[in-house]
């Protein structure tokens, strides 16, 4: 509502009846001092009386107008004013606190000076509070008095108490056990706390636009967006049909399932999607969110963004990578009859023949992101996969037999890494044999740090990705096509 529209919505009717009530008051006050100016003026002392009656009269106004004035623009109520819980007047409706007492209790006491911005870090916390009048107030106030402040606040209904997920910004030197202990005091119950950096300072809707926009412009990003939405979770993506072509019985219902700590949602792509959180219970708020993003995806259908990228090898040969889906089955399957067994053996770790069992799994985006090779006349001669595993991420390659050694593997494997930080990935890990020294190459080619685990043959390299950028791309000619 505009100013307009507010000050004509308070603008009294007119009416010639008032007017003519008020002249006849005017005249008839008039009349009566007139009267009482005529008797007390002609007695002795009536100059005085009329001195007197004047200055009583402007006493007593002065001391209507001080009085007004003080009750109207009274100042917000202390810390200790606020109203407890049970209060009948005046208390604070569960969750909902005025502009003024939040002011108040985002602001740091008089108990110290405030912190420097250098002097305070983000924290995200998360407690279950009774849905009674007055206790949003007394958990603000626990951290007020803490000289912390409260940044965002989202509230998830349950069917007893609320939960309320809160990021705070607390001077340094306060640990998080002695804010848990505050917080537990203030009634709060079930409380997580964990460090938050600067990218939690996007507010909730923004955060759930900007993941809708990014699941419905390529289907591998659902994963990802699930996991971003919720925080610290593992998820799996089980498939309705195996690998070797049997049916795994998960059948989801389509409205899903919330189970405290683990949600399972019906998979648009078949199967089902699962999402486990031990340390801390999902709420149906979360739950609802989770499933709007997995009907969206639904709703869109298959999806891949078809860039392409051509690149000149050394030896001069042009080369186009692109992402690459389950229409490129067919493609893939001729590029592994002309691979060797042995090329195949060290991608697949297994044997030759189950080979294009996993072409499926792997081509399918709900299970990462691939990305194929191909040569000038168009025939598929690489492919390098990003997968999410649960809560790691997985790259693998494979590059047929008389196009190894010329580049294209480090290509790929830059390529995905670069995707892995673009996705928030803490790290990636390939499996190998210890016999592939071309994968071990490539990984050392990162200038990454690098674990290797080695067990029975098989070889694990892993890459750190937090803290330090992956190595630039070859300086090979790049267009746009």
């Amino acid at each position: 509502m505009t100013d307009v529209t507010s000050a004509k919505t308070a603008r009294r009717p007119h009416h010639w009846r008032r007017d003519l009530t008020e002249l006849a008051a005017l005249f008839t006050a008039v009349a009566v001092a007139d009267a009482i100016a005529n008797l007390i003026g002609h007695q002795p002392d009536g100059p005085y009386l009329l001195i007197a009656s004047a200055v009583a009269l402007a006493v007593t106004a002065g001391f209507h107008t001080w009085w007004a004035r003080r009750h109207s623009h009274a100042p917000p109520p202390t810390g200790s004013d606020l109203p407890a819980e049970g209060d009948g007047v005046g208390a604070v409706p569960a969750h909902r606190v005025d502009a003024a007492t939040t002011a108040l209790l985002s602001t740091p006491t008089a108990a110290g000076p405030s912190p420097s911005p250098e002097g305070m870090v983000l924290w995200r916390m998360r407690t279950t509070v009774r849905d009674a009048p007055g206790s949003l107030a007394v958990l603000c106030s626990a951290l007020a008095r803490h000289r912390v402040d409260i940044l965002t606040l989202q509230t998830h209904p349950l069917a007893q108490g609320t939960v309320d997920e809160f990021l705070l910004r607390a001077p340094a030197p306060l640990p998080a056990q002695q804010l848990s202990r505050a917080i537990s005091a203030a009634g709060g119950s079930s409380t997580w706390i964990e460090r938050a950096d600067t990218h939690d300072l996007v507010d909730a809707p923004t955060r759930v636009l900007g993941l809708a926009t990014r699941t419905a412009l390529d289907a591998a990003e659902l994963p990802l967006a699930l996991r971003q939405l919720l925080g610290r979770c593992t998820i799996h993506s089980l498939p309705a049909v195996s690998i070797t072509g049997r049916a795994t019985g998960e059948l989801t219902p389509v409205e899903g399932v919330l189970e405290q700590t683990v949600m399972r949602l019906r998979d648009p792509s078949g199967g089902a999607i699962t999402i486990e959180r031990p340390y801390l219970p999902f709420t149906p708020t979360e739950f609802a969110r989770a499933r709007a993003l997995v009907e969206l995806d639904a709703r869109l259908g298959p999806r891949v963004p078809r860039s392409e990228h051509v690149l000149t090898l050394p030896e001069g040969n042009e080369i186009t990578v692109r992402r690459a889906d389950s229409s490129d089955l067919g493609a893939a399957r001729a590029m592994h009859d002309r691979c060797s067994e042995q090329t195949l053996r060290l991608r697949y770790h297994g044997p030759v023949h189950d080979a294009d069992r996993y072409l499926d799994h792997l081509l399918s985006p709900r299970f990462g992101r691939t990305l194929a090779v191909q040569t000038a006349s168009g025939r598929l001669v690489a492919l390098g996969h990003l997968l999410w595993d649960g809560d790691e991420t997985e790259v693998a390659l494979l590059v047929e037999d008389d196009w190894q050694r010329r580049g294209i593997g480090s290509e790929l494997l830059s390529r995905l890494v670069a995707l892995a930080i673009e996705a928030g990935c803490e790290s990636v890990y390939a499996v190998t044999q210890s016999s592939n020294t071309g994968m071990v190459a490539a990984m050392r080619a990162l200038s990454l740090p690098l674990d290797y685990q080695i067990e029975e043959g098989t070889l694990v390299v892993t890459a750190r990705l937090d803290a330090t950028p992956v190595r630039s791309l070859p300086p090979y000619e790049q267009a746009g096509r």
